[in-house]
């Protein structure tokens, strides 16, 4: 039986660059596995922000150290929970996009996540930084006002411009909302 979000050849990824995991640390490969395990056991038919941003907060503490607190973290990893096994159902088999690219990236990316994958590893050049890592992508996905992870964000109650500004400050990334 073949995967649907398969970890297709580089060359099969269409508009994601062709080196794009290439360019990630250690770390964030893995983060990247994750996303794509979660997302096929949720039956979605793409990897989205939120995908990522589940898999980010359970993986990396640089990543959850940018909250205001452990308890937002916890209710923000029991929404995301939630979504996971069924509150995000209306979100299957759809599409997250904001409106850039009407369609599901090769690969199994939705449009979002694939422009936050590109975005990470830029941030992370611009820093000096051969390998994006896990905060580098999750400034990337929440700066997308309209990305699955920001709406997941605002839901669980986080102040998303001020979580960009600790970010921006902690990493000296460089981040604009």
């Amino acid at each position: 039986m073949r995967p649907r979000i398969p970890h297709q050849q580089a060359a099969e990824r269409g508009p994601v660059p062709v080196d794009i995991e290439a360019r990630l640390d250690a770390e964030l490969a893995s983060v990247v596995t994750g996303a794509r395990r979660r997302a096929l056991r949720d039956g979605d038919r793409q990897i989205d922000t939120a995908h990522l941003l589940h898999t980010l907060l359970e993986s990396d503490p640089e990543v959850r150290a940018v909250f205001d607190s452990a308890p937002q973290v916890a209710r923000l990893l029991g929404y995301l929970v939630q979504r996971s096994i069924g509150y995000g159902l209306r979100w299957q088999s759809s599409v997250e996009d904001s409106g850039a690219v009407p369609t599901v990236i090769e690969g199994g990316w939705s449009p979002v996540a694939a422009r936050a994958m590109e975005a990470a590893c830029e941030w992370a050049v611009r820093r000096g930084d051969e390998l994006a890592g896990g905060v580098d992508l999750f400034a990337a996905i929440v700066t997308d006002p309209e990305s699955r992870a920001v709406e997941v964000l605002g839901r669980a109650g986080v102040d998303v411009p001020a979580l960009l500004a600790r970010i921006g400050t902690a990493a000296g990334r460089g981040i604009e909302a």
